[in-house]
């Protein structure tokens, strides 16, 4: 009635709208109707509002929205459809319409209400459900009974249809024989009236419960024995009132409705004893159970008692107590019965009993069983087998062994006692066998540890058991012999403390004290065996290399038997070593000897040395590694000691060495010393070394130039350098300039320093001259070569910066002693001597310049005689002249000569003297300097008897042929000896030295020097003997070149020297003359003065 009222006042209102549709003042005004036309819309129905603007024929206009949310409505439609209402759509609704920008009336608001849908519920039965069962599904939609019912199974779009297992009738789905959970299930309402259809229901799941599960209970529990009885019990948890079904494998037990049955199992019974289940069955829900798992009895045997001896083992003795022991095979809280001959002991409960044998019985003497009852299952074990007891009849005896009889000081020694059963406590004796034991044991065996002499001897034992102990008889005895052990005594051969690398050694291995050589040995290195078995005492490494270094030892075996371990041998092996040269002295002064030194590692011993001179390379002989020099041999079969000494060491000695040492048999050599050079600063006749600047010290960035200068025919000079680190084969590239055997160094450094000399391809050599480079600001100019006694010679200090203080006050040193201050930086020696030998430096403001070594020579030959006559003749009337001229100067200068030596000083200096060797000063001959002296020494003396001086000689020199005389008279005053013959002349000899030289004349000069030593002898005036006649008077001569200065012309220049000998009578008794009796004279280089 309420709708239909409803329904008529809408339509009287669009009735009156759409008749007066404009105001009184003209302005349409807008409608607004909505279909369905209800005002309650049900959520997911679809609205449509129009809106229409009435009269006036236009038809294009554009519309606005007024809606209760942005957007609901699309504008300049006059058309809103909702297609499925929401509950926000709910609200009031407006429109108008717009034409040619002229605006309807709003419309009348339009409410619009959404109302929910009405809900299915769903409901189901039984709400638990076990396998089997019918569930009941029932779905309603309120209380209006109108709706029809849709169905649907696992999603809610998926509709279930009639089946046999889902049957619909009305509100009502059954499901059939559920047996598993299902679902889930929805339902919906459906009709033709509006709302059409209901929403849907909350999902329903069909949950399925599982039958109670029966089971089988087991007592006792655990393992089940023979002859038991078993109570099998069937549970069903969570239900009660059932009635029970057994079974036993598989077959029905009908007479058995009970929840507990007893089974019994037979005596006999082991293994399965069959698979038993159950299961049940009720009135009520659930009605039955699941079945229970089978259960399977297993049935083990009954534990077994065994009987044993327990002591003693083995044979059993008469007199003897056996204690038997009744064992179970398992589990523990036994009691035990005893049976003999199966007749039951009731005294015997334990699980061992003892049993006395009589001494009198043999044989079989009983058979014994015994049987085990538990409280704990099992309660009972099967009796166990007869042990029948059996007596031997006789009494055991021992035997007594040992692993060694003859044994040494240290070794071990085990004895051992055996004896035909066990069970046994053995007895050792010693000496005695009815003495007190040495020691009782359990154990069979009886060890000496460490054994002395003192333990030998004889050993018995005897074995006891029981208690009472039961003995066995005495066993035979024993010898044990201890003797002192050898010692290994490891020698090597040879005996070096030091030994290198591929040389040989052996070792031999002594055994002291050891009798026989019936010996194997052993071999250790570090502790380890190198060698397990050798026959021989000798171990020999053949090479050896680093890896043989070690701590050797060994030991002697024989058989089981050791000597001592050895004392350790170190055995060192090194490098191939390299032997350090050394020459004393380095510089050669003439007349000296020269002492070559060759040292190999200091801890090594046995070398013989080999000793060569460094030659130009030559094929044949061995080379050093970089072939720069051959090395020729200076003897065939080399030296013991490790020195050589070169006599005379004349000027053919200067040049390089080297030495080598070897040893051992095959010999084994070092590697060759690295060269040592032997150097003259005298010039030499063949090439001469020359430095510009002409001095020694050389200031950094300077230039330096170096020249060979030839005076003969020798080709193929070559430059040389040697510093305290290495030396240069010849001039390098570096040097920036090589002309031919010139070298200029264009900018000199501190690393320049060092010994530079001139050497040719056929192994001459030149003077040497030793270069200092400074990089300071002052050096010293002194002369690069020997200067000559009676020379002028100035010393310069020169600075680097000479214009910055022209007249700087300088100070000259000697020897490190001040000796002269200068203002012009010069000072000379005006006639310089041996004395003035030494090291020089200069000091001044600017700075010290390094030391410089000044050597002074002795002058040679000064008088000289024109000769024109005969080589021979000239020579013969010479000798005549100077044998007049001696005696007259004899006479007139008797006793009024004495000989004075110089020995130049001898300070380390850091600037290498040229004189000496490096790093010593030892072995320098003294120059001679002969002055007159008082008195009855022994008389020297030197005589210039010649006209002319320097200056005739020039003169003579310019004008033409020129004859120039030097003679030198040396006589020495010999002392008599009363008693004593001389052997004259050999212990006083007489030498006579004849030089030539040639003279830098504008033509051919002969010269010649003659040196004749005479020797008179004496009268003997007391005790005098027949002797064999002395022999005469020896004259040598030798002839050299010699060079005079710039001459106009040839000259004839002579020179000739004669020492005289005579003999003084002696006062008293004398011993051997001294050597300072014997006179040597010697000439050397001398310049003629020019013009």
């Amino acid at each position: 009635m309420e709708s239909t009222l409803i329904c008529v006042l809408l339509l009287l209102n669009t009735y009156i709208n759409s008749g007066h549709s404009e105001d009184d003042d003209g302005v349409a005004k807008a409608v607004l109707t909505i279909h369905p036309n209800s005002s309650q819309i049900f959520s997911g129905e679809s609205v449509t509002l129009r809106c229409v603007i009435q009269g006036g024929g236009v038809t294009d206009r554009e519309y606005r929205w007024l809606t209760p949310s942005t957007d609901q409505c699309p504008q300049k439609e006059h058309e809103c459809i909702i297609s499925a209402a929401e509950f926000s759509h709910s609200g009031d609704y407006r429109c108008l319409g717009s034409h040619q920008q002229q605006d309807s009336k709003w419309s009348d608001a339009v409410r619009l209400t959404v109302t929910p849908l009405p809900k299915a519920a769903l409901t189901v039965k039984p709400n638990h459900v076990f396998p089997g069962e019918t569930v009941t599904l029932m779905c309603s939609v309120g209380s209006d009974s109108i709706w029809n019912y849709q169905w649907y199974k696992d999603r809610n779009d998926n509709v279930v249809s009639q089946s046999v297992r889902h049957t619909i009738t009305g509100d009502t789905l059954t499901i059939n024989g559920a047996t598993v959970n299902e679902g889930p299930y929805w339902c919906q309402g459906e009709r033709e009236s509006r709302p059409t259809s209901s929403s849907i229901s909350d999902p329903v799941t069909i949950t399925v419960n599982a039958l109670p599960v029966a089971s089988v209970s087991v007592s006792p529990q655990g393992l089940l024995y023979s002859g038991e009885t078993v109570s099998l019990q069937c549970v069903i948890p969570g239900y009660t009132d059932w009635r029970y079904y057994w079974y036993k494998n598989n077959q029905h037990f009908p007479d058995e409705t009970s929840k507990v049955i007893d089974i019994t199992i037979p005596i006999t019974q082991t293994g399965q004893a069959g698979q038993y289940w159950c299961e049940g069955n009720r009135v009520s829900r659930p009605t039955s159970s699941q079945p229970s798992d089978p259960v399977t009895l297993t049935v083990k045997a009954l534990p077994t008692a065994s009987v044993k001896i327990v002591t003693p083992q083995g044979l059993l003795y008469p007199g003897e107590t056996v204690t038997l022991q009744c064992d179970m095979s398992d589990y523990t809280g036994w009691t035990y019965r005893w049976f003999r001959h199966n007749h039951h002991l009731p005294s015997q409960t334990s699980k061992a009993i003892d049993i006395t044998i009589p001494i009198t019985l043999t044989g079989q003497v009983g058979q014994y069983r015994c049987v085990g009852r538990r409280r704990d299952r099992p309660q009972m074990s099967y009796r166990s087998s007869a042990l029948p007891i059996i007596i031997t009849d006789y009494q055991p005896k021992t035997t007594l062994t040992s692993d060694k009889e003859d044994v040494f000081t240290g070794d071990r020694v085990t004895l051992s006692c055996t004896v035909e059963s066990p069970g046994w406590k053995f007895y050792w004796y010693r000496h005695r066998p009815d003495s007190t034991p040495v020691t009782t044991a359990s154990r069979y065996s009886y060890t000496l540890s460490r054994v002395s002499v003192s333990d030998g001897g004889q050993y018995w034992c005897r074995a006891g058991r029981g208690d009472p102990v039961y003995y066995t008889l005495y066993s035979d005895p024993v010898q044990i012999n201890i003797t002192e052990r050898p010692v290994a005594v490891l020698t090597l051969q040879p005996n070096w403390t030091q030994i290198f690398i591929r040389e040989t050694v052996t070792m031999r291995c002594d055994i002291q004290g050891g009798g026989d050589t019936d010996w194997n040995y052993r071999w250790y290195k570090n502790s380890p065996v190198v060698i397990s078995f050798n026959t021989k005492p000798e171990y020999r490494i053949s090479p050896v290399y680093m890896s043989n270094s070690g701590s050797y030892t060994c030991e002697g075996v024989k058989g089981n038997k050791f000597s001592k371990t050895s004392d350790a041998v170190k055995l060192t092996v090194s490098d191939q070593p390299q032997p350090v040269l050394s020459i004393s002295p380095q510089w050669l002064n003439p007349g000296d000897s020269v002492t070559l030194n060759c040292k190999v590692d200091k801890t090594s011993t046995g070398w013989r040395f080999s000793w060569y001179r460094a030659v130009p390379h030559r094929a044949g002989l061995p080379s050093l590694s970089d072939k720069s020099y051959s090395l020729q041999p200076l003897s065939d079969n080399g030296t013991s000691e490790d020195s050589y000494t070169l006599i005379p060491a004349g000027p053919t000695h200067t040049g390089g060495y080297v030495c080598r040492a070897g040893r051992g048999d095959p010999v084994y050599d070092t590697l060759y010393s690295e060269p040592q050079f032997l150097w003259s600063g005298d010039l030499q006749p063949s090439v001469s070394l020359t430095v510009l600047p002409n001095r020694t010290q050389h200031f950094t960035s300077k230039s330096l130039s170096l020249s060979c200068e030839l005076k003969g025919n020798s080709t193929g000079w070559r430059l040389k350098r040697h510093t305290e680190t290495a030396w240069l084969p010849e001039c390098v590239s570096t040097w920036r300039s090589i002309t031919e055997s010139t070298c200029t160094i264009t900018s000199l450094d501190t690393w320049y320093s060092g010994v530079f000399w001139c050497e040719s391809g056929s192994g001459e050599y030149s003077n040497a001259v030793n270069i200092t480079v400074n990089d300071g600001d002052v050096i010293l100019e002194s002369p690069v070569h020997p200067v000559t006694e009676g020379d002028s010679v100035p010393l310069t200090c020169t600075f680097r910066h000479q214009g910055t203080n022209p007249n700087p006050k300088t100070d000259f040193y000697k020897d490190g002693t001040l000796i002269k201050n200068e203002t012009t930086g010069e000072m000379t020696i005006p006639t310089v001597s041996k004395s003035d030998e030494g090291f020089y430096k200069c000091k001044s403001d600017e700075g010290e310049s390094p030391e410089s070594w000044v050597t002074v020579r002795a002058p040679g030959s000064s008088t000289s005689v024109l000769v024109a006559v005969v080589v021979g003749l000239v020579v013969a009337g010479v000798l005549l002249v100077i044998l007049l001229v001696l005696l007259v100067r004899y006479q007139n200068r008797k006793g009024s000569c004495f000989n004075r030596i110089f020995w130049p000083p001898q300070p380390q200096r850091t600037n290498q003297d040229p004189q000496q060797d490096q790093g010593s000063t030892q072995g320098q001959a003294p120059d001679t300097v002969y002055t007159c002296l008082h008195g009855d020494a022994n008389i020297y003396d030197t005589i210039n008897s010649s006209d002319n001086n320097d200056n005739d000689v020039a003169g003579a020199s310019a004008a033409g042929p020129s004859h120039v005389t030097y003679a030198q008279i040396q006589l020495k005053k010999l002392a008599k000896k009363k008693k004593e013959k001389r052997n004259y002349p050999k212990d006083y000899p007489v030498y006579s030295e004849v030089k030539t030289g040639k003279a830098t004349a504008a033509g051919p000069v002969d010269v010649t020097y003659a040196e004749v030593d005479l020797q008179k002898r004496a009268k003997a005036k007391k005790k005098r003997e027949t002797a064999t006649p002395p022999e005469p008077e020896s004259v040598y001569s030798l002839v050299k070149p010699y060079t005079v200065p710039a001459a106009a012309g040839p000259v004839d220049v002579t020179y000739a020297e004669v020492d005289l000998q005579k003999k003084v009578k002696t006062k008293k008794k004398r011993a051997t003359p001294p050597e300072a009796d014997s006179v040597y004279s010697q000439l050397k280089p001398r310049s003629c003065p020019g013009p």
